[in-house]
């Protein structure tokens, strides 16, 4: 008697009548069948919970006045963002309802903690055009996450379409964090610096749902072997940031979202030299 691969469940009706706290994700073997996984991986969603927990603290500290420490907190989120998707590859434990809750996590730790930040910290003081403000930048990050989603697998991975979300969380939170480190708070600055903020939060906002390309450096090999002088140069990289956080930080995020205008720029001037 040979032995036979084990064939698939097919969902019967009685298999449909599930409790509400069940997950059933469909997906396909390797030959093609239709096969349905119960559960969720639990490894890289640890790292998506503490991604949104990391946002929803920002939030708490903002509105507490506590400035710093909220600023701060985006950028851990970034970490913890890098963290899950490179886990979930790793260990192979990809899916569909990782790829949402990763998505719904961003959206909190980069699109909402961010505004709130800023509002809180100085676009308070512009009235109704300080939270129209606000909400330019939740919307871009809103529309840049569900343009992202929908072009999964057809866009060019070595590139964004629009300021990723968490670069732009990192000019947002970055100039926040700079300056609550030297003791100065949003209404302390003059009406002059406090409208320069408010255009460079909007400025972001719309960055993230323009057709300006960015380098996304997904095509880097992190596997593959590296000149010695390569360590040496990541080992300088880390001294220099942790001599300086907020302001080294700023300075990098401020350099990557302005690279993409400027890049845009060139091309612009290349075609019309050429016609």
């Amino acid at each position: 008697m040979t032995n036979r691969p084990e064939e698939p469940a097919v969902a019967s009706d009685e298999e449909n009548m599930l409790p509400i706290d069940e997950h059933i994700e469909e997906g396909h073997d390797a030959e093609g069948r239709k096969v349905r996984h119960r559960g969720i991986y639990l490894l890289p969603n640890l790292f998506t919970t503490a991604n949104l927990f990391t946002g929803f603290y920002a939030i708490i500290n903002a509105i507490n006045g506590n400035f710093y420490v909220a600023a701060a907190a985006v950028f851990v989120a970034m970490v913890l963002d890098s963290l899950d998707g490179r886990v979930a590859r790793l260990t192979n434990t990809e899916s569909a309802f990782g790829a949402e809750y990763d998505s719904l996590s961003d959206m909190v730790a980069f699109g909402v903690a961010p505004a709130i930040i800023a509002f809180e910290w100085a676009l308070r003081d512009m009235g109704k055009v300080g939270w129209m403000i606000a909400f330019i930048y939740v919307a871009g990050a809103a529309l840049r996450l569900a343009r992202f989603n929908t072009q999964v697998g057809t866009a060019d991975k070595r590139y964004f379409i629009g300021l990723a979300s968490p670069a732009a969380a990192g000019v947002v939170a970055g100039t926040v964090w700079a300056f609550s480190d030297l003791g100065v708070h949003g209404a302390d600055m003059s009406v002059f610096a406090i409208v320069a903020f408010g255009a460079l939060v909007a400025a972001a906002g719309m960055l993230m749902v323009s057709n300006i390309r960015y380098h996304s450096f997904k095509d880097l090999d992190l596997k593959g072997r590296v000149p010695f002088v390569a360590l040496l140069v990541v080992v300088l990289l880390f001294a220099v940031v942790f001599s300086d956080p907020p302001r080294i930080l700023l300075l990098i995020f401020l350099a990557y979202a302005a690279s993409g205008p400027v890049q845009y720029l060139l091309q612009l001037r290349r075609r019309k030299s050429v016609e």
